[in-house]
């Protein structure tokens, strides 16, 4: 039995992990390490067992230490940030403290229990980031590798290059056992409304305008997030110690095609259950429209990335790693999630006035 602490764990990919691990580590206690700011979930830890959720900040240093000190953990792994790109341009300031002033407090804690006063046995510090730190490619470029020069466009993606080289810092530097993993875009339960297909998917269902930046031609990896915890699971079991591993779904595509399979699976949705109409009558389909019609294009966003693509060798060859979904097969089981746990994303919309 072990005890690890899950920073962030209360969110969209933390909570996705910290049901994985419990499922793959039945014995482990799992401390999950969450502010619960608005992209944050008590809920979404619900019906879990020997998960300990402690509302704190990444940023109190002392409060790291004290969980490292006296639960005796040897694993971190941190998923907590500011990661809504949107929110960076028009509030840069919470993404500098978050992934940078916060993955430094972790660093600090860890190299002081682990290693200035640790035993020097086996420790693991596993840092979850982006393929945006990498920069924007064109449409023939290479896909980004671990070796690809860092390039981020956005004051998010300049966060997390900065966490990142931290990271790599105190491996170096110090000695300190870390992983990174830069993963593409995830997908699937307790997203929060605002990203893409959660927000598209939803409109979907309200008769809402479905908002396409510029010509809706940006290009995206897509990755399943149950298929990107499988990924981090064996790096956590197998990776390199200082190694950096790319987790991508396989799946680029524009970001009309992600538009044009969640209409269709929305209208076929309709079509086997009539009675999704009594529940969703604005949305187009419940009047046996397609719900392409609520297509919206508005004005492109400052400094949109073009284009992103995972080449995942590194991981696939050493590893073993490889995703399991399609884009269609994992959208039909995120969609069929949604319908099902309208009790979890309706009152986060109403709270939040999300969708639009």
């Amino acid at each position: 039995m072990a005890e690890i602490i899950v920073t962030g764990g209360a969110g969209f990919i933390g909570a996705n992990f910290v049901h994985h691990w419990r499922r793959v580590s039945p014995d482990d206690t799992i401390i999950v390490l969450d502010a619960l700011t608005y992209a944050g979930n008590a809920a979404n830890l619900d019906g879990l067992d020997q998960v300990e959720l402690v509302v704190g900040d990444i940023c109190d240093t002392d409060l790291v230490l004290r969980l490292l000190r006296e639960r005796g953990v040897a694993t971190i792994v941190h998923f907590a940030a500011e990661s809504h790109v949107d929110r960076s341009i028009t509030g840069p300031d919470a993404f500098v403290t978050t992934n940078v002033i916060g993955t430094h407090s972790l660093l600090k804690a860890a190299k002081t229990v682990w290693l200035d006063e640790g035993s020097g046995k086996p420790h693991r510090f596993h840092h979850v980031s982006t393929d945006e730190v990498y920069g924007s490619l064109g449409p023939e470029d290479p896909a980004f590798s671990e070796t690809t020069a860092y390039a981020p466009n956005s004051p998010y993606s300049a966060s997390k290059a900065g966490s990142d080289h931290l990271v790599r810092a105190y491996h170096h530097t110090y000695g300190l056992e870390t992983t990174t993993s830069n993963c593409s875009n995830n997908y699937g339960p307790f997203q929060f409304p605002e990203k893409l297909i959660p927000l598209f998917t939803l409109n979907a269902l309200s008769g809402k305008n479905l908002p396409i930046y510029g010509d809706g031609m940006n290009v995206r990896d897509w990755l399943h997030v149950e298929d990107h915890c499988l990924g981090i699971e064996l790096i956590l079991r197998k990776g390199r110690i200082g190694e950096t591993y790319n987790v991508g779904g396989g799946q680029e595509l524009p970001n009309l095609a992600v538009i044009e399979e969640v209409c269709k699976a929305v209208d076929a949705a309709f079509l086997r259950d009539p009675s999704l109409a009594v529940r969703f009558p604005a949305a187009p389909a419940a009047q046996g429209r397609s719900s392409l019609e609520l297509k919206t294009f508005v004005t492109d966003r400052k400094g949109h990335d073009r284009r992103y693509a995972i080449d995942e060798t590194k991981i696939r060859s050493e590893l073993g790693y490889a995703p399991a979904r399609d884009f269609p097969q994992g959208f039909a089981e995120t969609l069929h999630w949604f319908l099902e746990r309208e009790d979890w994303w309706k009152p986060l919309v109403e709270r939040a006035k999300i969708a639009r």
